[in-house]
């Protein structure tokens, strides 16, 4: 039987961070199967889920602690989550792009707006970028959204708008 294993890692940014990863995922026959990674501000961060046959995991995990002095590591068993929804609820993937003026809590009022609608959010990037008129500073967000069949995208997309006059929202099925 095959396990799955969700990764958190942070640490102080250096090469070879992501081969010392791979290569003990390999050596103890697990397979990277998806992953997601970023440099920020001196720090290595990144979520990465592994396969894994059940008698290779706890010797994948002891040999993924042994990273301790590089790499903070936090390792979950997790469940195949694919076909699983919510309450049995169908499901609709869609993209959201999101542009407006930067200020403090705009990523908890969309994410508030969001679950008040049921709405889950699978990945979130967001970035602060210089406005090249204004001379301001513009809040940039994609995500990629799991949003209830019964959820009209006119109502998602005008509750998000209600944020800000100046907030840009895309949805994309």
């Amino acid at each position: 039987m095959t396990n799955y294993l969700v990764l958190t890692i942070i640490g102080d940014d250096k090469p070879g961070l992501v081969e010392s990863l791979s290569q003990i995922i390999a050596e103890n026959s697990g397979n990277w199967l998806e992953s997601s990674m970023s440099q920020l501000d001196g720090k290595f961060a990144g979520v990465l889920r592994v396969s894994v046959a059940n008698q290779a995991v706890d010797k994948l995990i002891s040999e993924l602690e042994s990273l301790s002095g590089d790499l903070k590591i936090i390792v979950e068993k997790a469940g195949r989550a694919e076909g699983r929804d919510h309450e049995n609820i169908i499901i609709n993937s869609i993209e959201l792009s999101v542009v407006g003026n930067d200020r403090s809590g705009i990523v908890r009022e969309i994410s508030h707006a969001l679950a008040s609608l049921s709405v889950s959010v699978e990945k979130l990037s967001t970035q602060c970028i210089a406005a090249p008129m204004s001379g301001g500073i513009l809040f940039k967000a994609s995500a990629q959204l799991k949003v209830p069949s019964s959820l009209d995208l006119d109502e998602l997309q005008s509750v998000l708008e209600e944020i800000a006059d100046d907030l840009i929202v895309e949805l994309l099925s």
